[in-house]
């Protein structure tokens, strides 16, 4: 289940994910979606002006660390609520 957040990050994410027809979630694997390390970096970009958070990674980090749009949704929630 998703809330308003996740549906919000998942829309970003649509935008750089190859179109395939599959519903995305929050157990998707970016890879799956042909995400790979340039459109993660934009993705990161989008939410970082979005959301008025810092996303302290490098791409390889982020690469490591999120791993699926779960992961993705997750650091941007601790972020926001790190930043209230």
């Amino acid at each position: 289940m998703t809330d308003k957040l996740a549906n919000e990050i998942i829309e970003k994410i649509k935008t750089h994910a190859e179109p395939e027809g599959e519903e995305i979630t929050l157990g998707t694997e970016l890879t799956a979606l042909g995400i790979h390390s340039l459109e993660l970096t934009e993705i990161v970009f989008d939410l970082e002006e979005a959301y008025g958070i810092e996303i302290e990674m490098n791409t390889v980090e982020a690469w490591n660390n999120l791993k699926d749009v779960g992961d993705i949704v997750t650091a941007v929630r601790t972020l926001i609520d790190q930043k209230a």
